[in-house]
């Protein structure tokens, strides 16, 4: 089984991967993180009781606070819904209005979201850890949901094991 950790200025996040249901979604996390793509990134949109949302490129520089949400790989992929349920510590893919738009940025559930359900591509689960989640939550946040201080909210480094 593939497992992963993010860390974060709160501590390490600690994932386990739903390869059987969203395999191609797996691979392509898996491959981002060995690159290192997400290494330095933020969770750029916190919404608390909600969500924390993290993954694109454009959050390495404050230069471009105003495009972040927009950026991804260069690629996309393809939707693969699932019967996993967008419970607290749901990992799942974030994407723009087309299902199969989906690129790098992910997000972490914090709270039960069943209405996302078949909508987000699920593709693996917080292990431990989820506490640092909830801490990055809580950090202050723009109108635009995203944080006030940019560095408490970095993903310091992501990391894959087979």
């Amino acid at each position: 089984m593939t497992t992963g950790k993010i860390q974060t200025k709160f501590g390490d996040i600690a994932l386990e991967f739903f390869a059987d249901a969203a395999p191609k979604t797996v691979e392509n996390f898996i491959k981002l993180a060995k690159g290192g793509f997400y290494d330095g990134l933020l969770f750029h949109r916190i919404v608390p009781g909600f969500v924390i949302q993290g993954g694109d490129p454009n959050t390495k520089s404050a230069a471009k606070r105003s495009t972040w949400g927009t950026g991804g790989p260069g690629w996309t992929i393809n939707a693969e819904f699932n019967k996993n349920k967008h419970s607290r510590g749901v990992l799942s893919m974030a994407r723009a209005q087309d299902p199969n738009s989906a690129g790098s940025q992910f997000f972490i559930v914090l709270k039960d979201s069943n209405f996302l359900d078949g909508q987000y591509t699920v593709f693996g689960r917080v292990t431990a850890g989820i506490d640092a989640a909830d801490k990055i939550a809580a950090l202050k946040c723009d109108p635009a949901d995203a944080p006030v201080d940019a560095d408490q909210a970095k993903i310091v480094r992501v990391m894959v094991s087979d």
